[in-house]
């Protein structure tokens, strides 16, 4: 199978790639890889280096919103995995321009050309943000859209475009949305990362509000293995919910964290609360465990400490991005 990775060379798309490269997810044997990828701030094309080697990877640095670009990558694919989006949500709310281009008029211009190619399959890669928030239970994949901020926006945007795609021009579309993916090589301005880096510098971590927000956290890797289960065997116009079942409090995490790294409250800053910061998330995954067989492997207490002592032994890879991108000064 040949397939076009776009956002390959991110936290979430780059696992992706590798995962795939290697054989380590279900199915992906002689898989031949494309990646597109901007390489903006976030981008970073050390994330594959790993795997630049082997057979079947190739790079293609551009940006999804160029027709011309996309037209050469999608030609001669099987199937397209989405990732490429803008995504930190304080960015969004101080100028949401960017946000709109990238994750809508991008996904669009990525779907007439699958659609040019006959594209065999496209995976939309989304979250869980897009439904706003929920003080009770979970939700379903057919629960209504509703999200609060413009990230969460721009990305029930493209969704509902990929979606009526499939519905208008027969394209073989899926949706995943996912919960907070946690992991080694995250962009340091997500709460792990930023937090664990901070005290690793013996630096201090901002928490927003009464850090009561609760999330559901999803390792990475279990995220992109539930994402080949799509690929290779979701149904077309489906959304899957894909989770990692352990939901905490931020303040709960905070603590998590703190004691990973040796560290106790007093490196805690109280902030203002962010515009619009949803209360709760919560997914049921059932679809996708009862149709494709998909449960979260990775134990959040694993997954965690692994984490903590990759960016421990990694500084020479996030030293350099946090200081180019100022992110002392970034709250999560």
């Amino acid at each position: 199978m040949r397939i076009l990775v776009t956002g390959g060379a991110g936290f979430i798309g780059s696992e992706f790639v590798r995962a795939t490269l290697r054989g380590e997810l279900p199915g992906a044997a002689g898989t031949r890889v494309t990646v597109l990828d901007k390489l903006t701030y976030s981008g970073n094309r050390a994330n594959l280096d790993p795997v630049a080697g082997l057979p079947g990877y190739r790079f293609v640095e551009g940006d999804t919103c160029d027709p011309a670009t996309v037209e050469e990558a999608v030609a001669g694919q099987d199937a397209i995995v989405h990732f490429a989006a803008e995504s930190h949500v304080d960015r969004s709310i101080d100028s949401a321009r960017q946000f709109v281009t990238t994750n809508v008029l991008g996904t669009q211009i990525l779907l007439e050309a699958a659609s040019r190619h006959g594209v065999g399959r496209f995976v939309h890669v989304s979250t869980d943000e897009v439904y706003g928030s929920i003080d009770h239970g979970s939700w379903t994949e057919d629960a209504p859209l509703s999200p609060n901020v413009p990230y969460a926006a721009t990305k029930a945007g493209s969704d509902l475009l990929a979606l009526a795609w499939h519905r208008t021009r027969g394209l073989d579309v899926v949706v995943t949305r996912c919960t907070n993916n946690y992991g080694h090589y995250q962009f340091p301005e997500k709460v792990i990362p930023l937090f664990v880096t901070n005290l690793l510098d013996g630096g201090r971590v901002p928490l927003y509000g009464d850090g009561g927000n609760r999330r559901d956290w999803l390792h990475v890797s279990d995220h992109c293995r539930a994402i080949q289960l799509v690929l290779r065997s979701g149904r077309g116009g489906e959304v899957y919910h894909i989770g990692g079942g352990t939901e905490l409090t931020n303040e709960e995490l905070t603590r998590r964290l703190l004691a990973a790294c040796g560290a106790d409250w007093s490196r805690v800053d109280h902030v203002q609360d962010r515009q619009g910061h949803d209360r709760r998330y919560s997914l049921d995954i059932t679809k996708i465990r009862d149709e494709l067989g998909y449960e979260p492997r990775v134990r959040f207490e694993d997954g965690l400490a692994a984490t903590v002592a990759w960016y421990r032994a990694n500084r020479p890879w996030w030293e350099p991005l946090k200081a180019k991108a100022g992110l002392a000064e970034v709250r999560v």
